[in-house]
């Protein structure tokens, strides 16, 4: 079934130009923009009966409804987004590029933190969602790109919660370290604004796992492998890393204006090595660095001067910006200078262009030169070098690439170098010239097979085959939820019962976890609650914790309802004293284990140990995260050693790992429960690993519903999403009539 893709990117991509006849638009170039292009033309065309892409034109809303659209020879109709002057400014310019850009490329220092910069970018951002919700249909997919519009997915997501987003960034996650460095709230939007989409792509797997790592550090939001769970919806990220239309540049060198301009290229190279790079201009691009590394190469290679020359071409970019135009300048003077230092009057090491280099001539460049240079000090991926190895069919010429590109993780066979390391370059600048030809062969040879097999249309598949399966995924996540019909026969079982059995758990059931367990303390909304529950002759209602049974005594020991602490190790029965379940329980190895216990305590920041009187529990809610969940594998594994042979459990639960006596469960005593109680209506919830034994033992049972609290795989029939909508299922069991007058609930 073919569908709707909307594509949207910070600007369109097309440039308008005005003529004789008045405007019209041509078709703008770009690694993103030949990318989506390429596949549009190839599998996308099979997929998408009807392509739109969304974006701020270069133009004016007066100059665009003069324009001619009919000869831009793109697969897609176009949705203009229009924005004041001085909105796009601070958006693009100044939170864009002068915070978002330096600091995800790891130039920190260079980030200028302005408020109105945000608020421009909210705006913005505010702006593409307003006139994306005004054309797209439910059954619609929407193609995010890049950092410009971190926040549109939830926005989108608010305003049409059913459609299929997918966001993918095309420049570096940093590390969360370093995202952590944004003002929080700022954060906060952007991370949230992400997880709008149900996919979110990056180039590599490190990028991916910055961006995990930065949602536990700075939302507190945890993942299960590539899977995040948020909002009452599962999203992936993943590594996509994108690529290019190998077949356009593997046969380029069958077009006679590629041929041609080869030809001029070698004649200007004459019997002379050639070393190429193409750039735009960005601090990023390690471009001074390089130019440093070339003069180092002819200070300690002489026998190269005039020998070699270095053609290198940097395109125009962001020239409001004030770091971009002085790096022009700092450029501008060391070129100079090493040409007419080092330079002759027949012979400049440096021949350099700051212009935009059309097609054919980029593609006579990389087929005439002997050398590619490639040295961001950080970048996404960088098509240049994968356009560079797919051009050479003659499998001749040595790529030298940068191991902070993206790239640098596919094209190992290249000559990686640290872009700072000044003196490595230049010692593999001669390296690269003096590599045996069948080396050289080689080495093309794989990276050629490897971007051939995953070209740019073998990335958007991917992307999209991944989009589609968490969207399948979804749905099947999606039916765990209670929804209003079965809460409506929840409701009318629970009416027409005689004898009421209800098993709750407390802590992330009744209320939610807290950093510090202490302060979990029923509010009154919930006592309220259980006391009018249980006040119903027809009603038993358990508590059933792993809480020990002197807190549970404090907090709810004055209501008619049943307690029962530390899984089931001591019960209180309605009405009852505290007894313990199972006579002559062990507890002389609580004195070994509270010593493993302790030691990673002190090893980790933040956790604490909690002794009960037949088990120990070590808390790591209030660590770092990462750390604690490195310690907690620790633990668990040393537990798991420790206790082998021995009649202890070791539990594995929400951030904290305990140990018991085996035998001691919930769902032990839950069949207790059973076999005292009357039963014709039963309802059974929590949210964790030990509920999952209540579960298993009510699994059999019609009268039964059970409940997982959370968005986990579980035996229980029914998820529900937090301790607030347990609390507003309670609130409607207790106002919900008798059966003289029944209703089932919209």
């Amino acid at each position: 079934m073919q569908k709707r893709l909307l594509i949207v990117s910070n600007r369109l991509p097309i440039s308008i130009e005005k003529n004789n006849e008045g405007y019209s638009f041509r078709q703008s170039s770009g690694g993103l923009i030949s990318a989506v292009g390429a596949y549009l033309k190839g599998q996308g065309a099979k997929v998408f009966s009807e392509k739109l892409w969304a974006g701020v034109p270069d133009c004016g809303e007066d100059i665009w409804g003069l324009a001619s659209l009919n000869h831009t020879g793109a697969d897609y109709d176009f949705l203009p987004v229009f924005t004041s002057t001085g909105d796009y400014e601070d958006y693009y310019n100044g939170f864009s590029n002068s915070v978002l850009w330096p600091l995800f490329h790891y130039f920190p220092s260079l980030a200028d933190y302005r408020p109105d910069f945000f608020e421009a970018y909210q705006r913005v951002n505010q702006q593409f969602a307003e006139k994306l919700s005004q054309v797209i249909h439910e059954g619609d997919t929407v193609w995010i790109h890049d950092y410009h519009l971190m926040m549109l997915p939830g926005l989108l997501r608010k305003k049409i919660p059913g459609i299929t987003i997918a966001f993918f960034l095309h420049i570096p996650f940093p590390s969360a370290e370093l995202f952590r460095v944004i003002p929080r709230a700022w954060q906060k939007a952007l991370l949230e604004g992400m997880l709008g989409a149900d996919l979110i792509g990056f180039h590599t797997a490190e990028y991916v796992s910055h961006f995990l790592k930065s949602l536990q550090l700075s939302i507190g939001l945890e993942h299960e492998g590539e899977y995040i769970a948020h909002q009452h919806r599962e999203i992936k990220a993943d590594a996509f890393p994108v690529s290019i239309d190998f077949s356009l540049f593997n046969s380029a060198h069958r077009s006679k204006e590629v041929s041609a301009a080869k030809d001029k290229y070698l004649a200007i190279k004459g019997d002379k090595k050639m070393i190429f790079s193409v750039d735009r201009l960005d601090y990023t691009k390690g471009i001074f660095n390089r130019l440093r590394a070339f003069e180092h190469f002819l200070t300690t290679n002489p026998a190269y001067i005039g020998k070699i020359v270095f053609i290198m071409v940097v395109v125009p970019s962001r020239h409001s910006i004030f770091q971009y135009s002085e790096r022009k300048k700092k450029i501008d003077e060391f070129i100079g200078r090493l040409n007419s230092t080092m330079g002759t009057i027949s012979w400049q090491p440096v021949i350099y262009q700051y212009d935009h280099l059309g097609f054919h001539d980029l593609l006579g460049l990389y087929m005439a030169c002997d050398v590619a240079l490639v040295t961001p000090l950080r970048d996404g991926m960088n098509l240049v070098a994968k356009e560079f190895v797919a051009s050479r069919n003659d499998k001749m010429g040595v790529l030298i690439l940068s191991e902070m590109a993206g790239a640098a993780f596919e094209l190992t066979e290249s000559l990686l170098i640290n872009p700072n390391d000044v003196l490595e370059m230049a010692e593999m600048l001669c390296v690269a010239l003096e590599m045996d030809p069948v080396e050289q062969g080689q080495r093309l040879s794989v990276m050629r097979e490897r971007i051939e097999r995953y070209d740019v249309n073998a990335w958007a598949l991917d992307f999209f085959t991944q989009l589609s399966r968490i969207k399948e995924r979804q749905k099947k996540f999606d039916i765990r939820f209670m929804d209003a019909f079965s809460k409506s026969v929840l409701l009318n079982a629970y009416a027409e019962s005689s004898h009421r059995l209800l098993l709750l758990d407390y802590d992330g059931t009744l209320v939610p976890f807290s950093s510090q367990p202490e302060h979990a303390s029923p509010d009154q909304l919930l006592l309220s609650q259980l006391s009018s529950l249980s006040s119903d002759p027809r009603v038993s209602l358990y508590i059933i914790s792993g809480r020990d049974s002197a807190t549970l005594e404090k907090w709810l020991g004055h209501l008619p309802i049943g307690l029962i602490g530390e899984h089931g190790a001591k019960v209180k029965s309605i009405g009852g004293d505290w007894v313990v379940a199972i006579e002559d329980m062990a507890v002389g190895w609580k004195k070994k284990i509270r010593l493993i216990m302790e030691e990673f305590v002190s090893r980790t920041p933040g956790s604490f140990m909690e002794e009960k009187d037949f088990s120990l529990a070590w808390h790591y809610r209030r660590a770092e995260v990462s750390l604690g969940l490195k310690r907690a594998g620790e633990l668990g594994k040393r537990l798991l050693e420790f206790t082998a042979g021995l009649s202890l459990d070791v539990l594995d639960g929400n951030r904290v790992i305990e140990v018991r006596n085996h035998g001691v469960n919930k769902g032990r005593a839950v069949e207790d429960i059973l076999k005292k109680k009357q039963k014709s209506f039963i309802l059974c919830i929590g949210d964790d690993h030990t509920d999952e034994d209540m579960f298993r033992v009510l699994a059999g049972i019609e009268a039964a519903f059970t409940i997982k609290v959370g968005n986990q795989a579980s035996l229980a029939k029914y998820n529900l999403h937090s301790p607030y909508v347990v609390s507003s299922l309670l609130g409607t069991i207790i106002d919900f009539p008798d059966p003289n007058g029944l209703h089932t609930i919209e």
